[in-house]
């Protein structure tokens, strides 16, 4: 059965390629779906999760701090596969619980980054367990949610500019008389660096090759493209920088994160106006 409360977070999600309002709103959250411990069935359920580098995403299952595991623990102890939605992308993921000084390191930097984390610890005596979701290789393109290669471009971009806004709303939260910047934070900003990079090695070794083949007339704009991936790869090796220095600085990070938002941003949408009608003719 459905969950009442869940139901219609799993559909705006949906429908909004992974951006919600209301309680959720300016959250990260994935719709983790796993098989019923007991039934067998599928089940989703809207999840907060913590970027963690490249190749996982650490979800905790801390049931609002309950006596009790979430079902959707249990059931990836008895099946620990899963399909997680992030809103841009769908993918089928390998879940494995951490343990000792991993799950310890996990979880302080989740309380770093939202004490609520703790909160939750305090109310229950059961250890609340970390799951690294870990993504498996399929092969060939991603499965994005779009109808189409143009409506992709858009989603994924979104998505991006998603993710970056919310860096910098923690940014902000974070920088005022902390002196250093947080282990989650630096984590979230290598994280998106990664991704950045990966979907603009993409574009550059994929998609624009294909582009100029079949429009020659998109020349001049796929050069321009190129040159600003240039900019946007150094300004990014700017932030790795100053958010990987052993004592950072909350203000130069706010500095690098601010330039790299507007050359991102500039960039998005002059190709978005560009190739959108290229890919959807």
């Amino acid at each position: 059965m459905p969950n009442d409360f869940n139901q219609p977070v799993i559909e705006e999600f949906r429908a909004n390629k992974g951006r919600v309002d209301g309680y959720f709103e300016g959250a990260r959250l994935i719709l983790l779906t796993t098989t019923g411990a007991r039934t067998g069935s599928p089940h989703t359920t809207p999840v907060g999760y913590l970027p963690d580098g490249g190749e996982r995403i650490l979800v905790i299952a801390s049931a609002g701090g309950a006596p009790r595991h979430p079902h959707w623990y249990t059931n990836l102890l008895a099946h620990p596969r899963a399909t997680v939605e992030s809103g841009a992308f769908t993918y089928e993921a390998r879940a494995v619980v951490l343990e000792g000084e991993e799950r310890e390191r996990a979880f302080a930097r989740a309380v770093e980054a939202d004490p609520g984390w703790a909160a939750y610890q305090e109310k229950t005596e059961r250890v609340i367990p970390v799951v690294a979701l870990y993504e498996i290789a399929q092969g060939g393109p991603p499965n994005i949610n779009a109808r189409s290669m143009g409506e992709a471009i858009k989603v994924v971009h979104d998505a991006f500019r998603r993710e970056l806004a919310q860096i910098r709303q923690e940014m902000s939260a974070n920088g005022s008389g902390t002196p250093t910047l947080g282990a989650q934070l630096r984590v979230n900003c290598l994280t998106f660096c990664h991704g950045l990079h990966n979907h603009h090695t993409g574009e550059d070794i994929g998609m624009f090759p294909v582009l100029a083949d079949r429009h020659p007339e998109a020349a001049p704009t796929l050069a321009r493209l190129s040159a600003e991936h240039e900019r946007i790869a150094a300004l990014v090796e700017d932030l790795r920088r100053v958010v990987t220095a052993e004592e950072a600085d909350p203000a130069a990070a706010r500095v690098e994160v601010e330039r790299l938002t507007a050359e991102l941003e500039a960039h998005l949408t002059y190709e978005e106006e560009q190739l959108i009608p290229l890919l959807d003719a």
